[in-house]
């Protein structure tokens, strides 16, 4: 019987309940007559019908509230005109606020004009599928949004809000720093180019640390290349060759195409890469290079097995009067 759709509403958020508080250990309550308990349902009733008007004096459209609405709070509400929502998330309320310009109270006795959201342009109650959706549409200044995922199953639900996750997280990164890199494994092989003509240069031993990183770095291009079926040999010689022949640059967009497997320019099919991903990439990798490299040995400590333990002690009585030094050192050993 509340209005599902209500245009410019003034809304009150709370995070309190609006209905008869219960004790907080077990309470035994004795009546004796008939009068007594008809006095302690109306010491309820009286409670909830001053809460309630404590929130009617600023004159809501909408009620929201993180706990429960008692059924006699929700017949108050709907003789004012109210429309009333209970046990709503927290983060959806925080999200709220920032929408409709409301103030989170925490006390009905605190609630003033102020608090009072008025931003909101359109208020209304849509069914989508089996369930029933509010929206608050229209508002003047909105500082968050829903997104409306539909589909056939739950799976492929899931899998559309991992891919749009990931859509909003690059998004994040590039208006957070706008740099761009050429993906497809281009960024990768210039550098094992570079890293390689840096390794001709050196003498001895230090030049391995430059091409080992180089051929690590080749990894991404040829990884791509086996995930599209492409002759990976033969595609990473040519993307080799392309870039060791490129001059100022020339070549350095180049990469694997991850849907043909053909070489082609990044910059013409639009294939790009935040430059904040890629270089956390490496930073990440060159870090657990060094930690791996600073470990000096392995301790590992494996049980014997009682089969074992059984044909030492068998084989240490039967050779118990023998002279062979060796078992001799074993016995002291163990001993």
């Amino acid at each position: 019987k509340m209005r599902r759709k209500i245009k410019n509403p003034r809304i009150v958020l709370l995070d309190c309940q609006l209905e008869y508080k219960k004790g907080e250990s077990q309470t035994n309550v004795e009546i004796s007559n008939e009068g007594d308990w008809e006095a302690l349902l109306k010491a309820e009733e009286d409670w909830i019908k001053a809460t309630v008007d404590e929130i009617l004096l600023v004159k809501p459209d909408i009620v929201i509230t993180e706990k429960g609405i008692s059924d006699l709070a929700q017949h108050f509400f709907v003789k004012a005109g109210v429309t009333a929502l209970r046990r709503l998330r927290k983060t959806d309320n925080n999200r709220l606020a920032r929408v409709t310009g409301a103030t989170i109270v925490h006390r009905t006795s605190e609630l003033k004009e102020e608090h009072v959201g008025q931003d909101c342009g359109v208020f209304q109650v849509e069914k989508i599928g089996d369930e029933y959706f509010s929206f608050f549409v229209d508002c003047k200044s909105p500082k968050a949004c829903t997104i409306l995922l539909r589909g056939p199953s739950k799976d492929l639900l899931n899998e559309v809000e991992r891919n749009l996750q990931d859509c909003m997280l690059v998004s994040r990164n590039v208006a957070l720093e706008p740099k761009l890199l050429p993906g497809g494994g281009a960024v990768e092989m210039a550098l094992a180019v570079a890293l390689r003509k840096e390794a001709a240069s050196i003498q001895g031993i230090q030049k391995w640390p430059f091409s080992v990183v180089a051929d690590a770095l080749e990894v991404i291009p040829r990884t791509l290349a086996q995930n599209c079926g492409a002759d990976v040999v033969r595609r990473m010689t040519e993307l080799r060759a392309l870039h060791a022949a490129s001059k100022d640059g020339e070549y350095s967009s180049w990469g694997i195409n991850g849907e043909t497997g053909e070489l082609a320019d990044m910059k013409e099919i639009g294939i790009w890469e935040p430059f904040v991903v890629k270089t956390q990439s490496m930073k990440t990798a060159m870090e657990s290079a060094c930690m791996l490299l600073r470990i000096d040995d392995v301790v590992a400590g494996a049980k014997k097995s009682a089969e074992g333990r059984k044909q030492r002690g068998g084989g240490g009585g039967d050779g118990g009067d023998g002279d062979d030094p060796q078992d001799a050192d074993g016995d002291d050993r163990i001993g």
